[in-house]
């Protein structure tokens, strides 16, 4: 069925009716329903070409992904596929050089005046992002997975990284841990800056003197999980506690523990921020793996959301959430074993 003969059948014009099915804000909730029921049951789909050229759009969604990416970035693009396969929009992923970063604005601007994509996700955002105030400039519509503190109003999605970190390293206070090791996100990050507040924040109101000597920064991995907790223990004193990143941090300090013969869960306990892999589960880990609990993917789907309300007209201003963060504990934390011992 075509457009025209789809509208015809609801009394509609062609226009209308790929408006209502594109989310344009000035059809109805009302008729924009009507069109969608319809359309669900008489089958019709309609030709992506045909309704980008009435409606003006790309039908895409453009993301920059740096060249080396990370484990949890597949999660999180799954997630926003399988929210705008169903709307029929693309993602145009743009690969970046990680250690360029004009080159990186050079990309944004690029993806905005191209007229390839309708709006654009920011990932990993810095306080002061020069990112977010280029696409404003531009115009572009854009959505921030994240969080930035430049004075320029965007859309964001983010999780309370501050109150999840805090909360991880409180536990382990409460449990009799003083000599705590974080392994953070890369440096400079909002993300990172937010979880190590939370840190420090939490040592604080304990009286815990901060030690710049238990905390590591970098990308999530397994291989950087390794050396760095490995060099922390084999500090002395060692420490008896650690906040992990990531679950891929956190298998690398199930194998540092390992490998200089300590029991994960009596002799050093770890607390790691897990995003819900369906390949890597916390409760699956042993022995069992306490985390604060985040799902990428179902950020991915949100931002998808969020990124589709933009398009149909939301102001910005009304789009900024913050997801709290659930702690999970299991097996891996315990009180050290000088207090289970005294």
């Amino acid at each position: 069925m075509k457009l025209r003969e789809f509208a015809q059948q609801l009394g509609l014009s062609p226009t209308t009716v790929s408006r209502a099915l594109s989310g344009y804000p000035e059809v109805s909730e009302k008729t924009r329903q009507r069109v969608t029921e319809e359309a669900a049951r008489l089958g019709y789909r309609p030709n992506i070409n045909a309704v980008r050229l009435v409606t003006g759009r790309a039908g895409a969604i453009g993301v920059v992904m740096g060249r080396s990416g990370e484990f949890h970035f597949s999660e999180f693009m799954g997630g926003l596929a399988e929210r705008l396969g169903a709307e029929d929009i693309d993602i145009l992923v743009s690969p970046m050089d990680d250690k360029n970063p004009t080159s990186e604005l050079q990309l944004y601007s690029r993806l905005a005046v191209s007229g390839r994509v309708d709006a654009v996700i920011v990932h990993s955002p810095e306080p002061n992002d020069e990112r977010i105030a280029l696409l404003h400039r531009l115009g572009m519509p854009f959505l921030v997975h994240g969080r930035s503190d430049v004075d320029v109003p965007h859309a964001w999605l983010d999780i309370d990284n501050e109150g999840a970190i805090r909360r991880a390293t409180s536990h382990l206070i409460d449990l009799g841990h003083r000599r705590i090791a974080m392994i953070n996100g890369r440096q400079g990050r909002t993300f990172s800056l937010h979880r190590d507040k939370g840190y420090r924040d939490a040592l604080e109101a304990r009286g815990i003197p901060f030690d710049p000597r238990l905390v590591a920064h970098g990308n999530f991995t397994d291989e950087l999980g390794f050396r760095f907790s490995r060099s922390f223990l084999e500090q002395t004193p060692r420490p008896t506690a650690f906040v992990a990143g990531s679950m891929m941090t956190a298998l690398g300090i199930y194998r540092a523990a390992r490998s200089m013969g300590l029991e994960i869960g009596r002799e050093v306990s770890v607390i790691a921020h897990d995003d819900v892999f369906p390949y890597l589960t916390a409760g699956n880990m042993v022995p069992s793996l306490s985390a604060t609990r985040s799902s990428m993917r179902a950020a991915g789907v949100r931002s998808a959301d969020l990124v589709l309300q933009l398009l149909a007209g939301r102001p910005v201003a009304e789009v900024q959430e913050l997801w709290p963060v659930e702690l999970i504990l299991r097996e891996s934390t315990a009180a050290p074993a000088a207090a289970k011992n005294a």
